[in-house]
């Protein structure tokens, strides 16, 4: 059960004020090794400034950030933007990564499907190839923690869902955790095992099947969205509660 897996991050109580404006308000959030947190919530809901308090670029006003010891983490932003001058090829660009080597960029590189664009300008590859590139270097970090900030920005449908796919099965072969931004509900609802709404505060948090019914998240989201989901998550003879744990009947 979730609970009896390795925690990697806890928040108690986190909260950020910048010039008495709450940006973040009493937020509480776990994440555990082998187990995939999604962030949703509207823009200016504080999901990237809380990734950053994660990450240890913003600290909070209050509460208290815990992380495992010895925490690595790998980080994948929405995009990068690379100078169009810039002589950067991927191989290079993976490369640069503190923790690189040939053989593991090698070996990263054809998992990944990047192979074949390794000798290629970083710019002239498209935006599904880029968003794997970024894959591939948050992983040469051997991460127990991946943090992914909207993962399959400008990616079509189809990128998208290969995209999502091949982070589900990095998780499953590396059981890190994974704590992901992402406003594709629809694409990454089945594979996440708790859902947490945010909205400066946390709305409300849990197993997908559970959040997507809840009257805070319909009312940020539609009751349209909310119902149409239901069809992505799985199907079973057995109820969760709000933790995503099987309920006895």
């Amino acid at each position: 059960m979730q609970q009896n897996k390795h925690l990697l991050v806890d928040l108690q109580q986190v909260s950020l004020k910048i010039d008495q404006k709450v940006i973040l308000e009493a937020i509480d959030l776990q994440v555990r090794a082998g187990e995939t947190v999604t962030l949703i919530g509207p823009n200016g809901a504080g999901k990237s400034t809380l990734i950053k308090i994660i990450l240890g670029l913003i600290k909070p006003s209050y509460g208290k950030v815990t992380l495992a010891k010895s925490l690595r983490i790998g980080y994948m932003p929405q995009s990068l933007s690379v100078e169009s001058l810039m002589p950067l090829t991927v191989h290079r660009f993976l490369m640069l990564s503190p923790k690189a080597d040939a053989h593991k960029t090698l070996e990263l590189a054809t998992e990944l499907g990047i192979k074949e664009y390794l000798e290629s300008p970083v710019q002239k590859i498209s935006g599904g190839e880029m968003q794997r590139v970024l894959l591939a270097r948050a992983l040469l970090n051997e991460p127990d923690l991946l943090v992914l900030d909207e993962p399959a920005q400008g990616i079509d449908i189809n990128g998208q869902a290969m995209l999502y796919r091949l982070i589900m099965s990095v998780r499953d072969k590396l059981q890190c955790g994974i704590l992901m931004i992402s406003h594709d509900l629809h694409l990454v609802i089945a594979g996440t095992d708790k859902v947490v709404c945010l909205n400066k505060h946390i709305c409300c948090s849990g197993h997908p099947a559970t959040v997507t019914q809840h009257p805070e998240f319909k009312q940020l989201f539609g009751t349209g969205l909310a119902d149409g989901l239901a069809v992505y998550t799985h199907h079973h003879d057995h109820e969760h509660d709000i933790e995503g744990n099987i309920v006895n009947d």
